[in-house]
């Protein structure tokens, strides 16, 4: 009987699992993914020192959306947390609490969304992110214009958790 037991706990695990990669099937960024600082580049440098870390979890939204959570470590420790729901309708949705009051999303595959992130109804700046098709790295690649007003471009790479 313990033998029994044994082998329908594995088989529950095993399907369990596929069962949650059934669910991530859709869009390949859902997850936790941790900034690898040294392979992301910008144009024009951040002028304070770097922070400890940057971590994005991207989860199921209303069916086909989107909730994201953007966490930063500063370097002095100091942690901010930005986040937005949204569908990819290409319509704005509420972005909150970091520089950006609005994004807009397009899927175009179950690897790659395009963005527009907004603030005060004005775009800021727009991106796409793309997911490796291994699931291991996802990069950011956007351009646009600091709060400065001054032009910027960059890649940030992400890996999965």
């Amino acid at each position: 009987m313990t033998r029994w037991l044994s082998v329908a706990v594995v088989v529950g695990l095993v399907l369990g699992g596929g069962l949650s990669l059934v669910a991530q099937g859709d869009d390949a960024h859902l997850g936790t993914w941790k900034q690898n600082l040294d392979k992301s580049k910008s144009t024009i440098a951040p002028t304070g020192p770097r922070p400890q870390s940057v971590t994005r979890i991207y989860e199921p939204f209303e069916g086909k959306g989107v909730k994201a959570t953007f966490t930063t470590i500063s370097a002095d420790g100091k942690k901010t947390v930005s986040t937005y729901s949204a569908h990819f309708d290409g319509k704005d949705y509420p972005y909150t609490g970091g520089q950006f009051t609005s994004i807009a999303l397009k899927k175009v595959d179950r690897y790659t969304w395009e963005a527009v992130n907004k603030s005060g109804g004005k775009a800021q700046n727009s991106g796409t992110n793309v997911v490796s098709k291994d699931g291991k790295t996802l990069t950011y690649t956007f351009k646009g214009t600091n709060a400065q007003g001054e032009p910027v471009s960059g890649v940030q790479v992400f890996e999965r958790q």
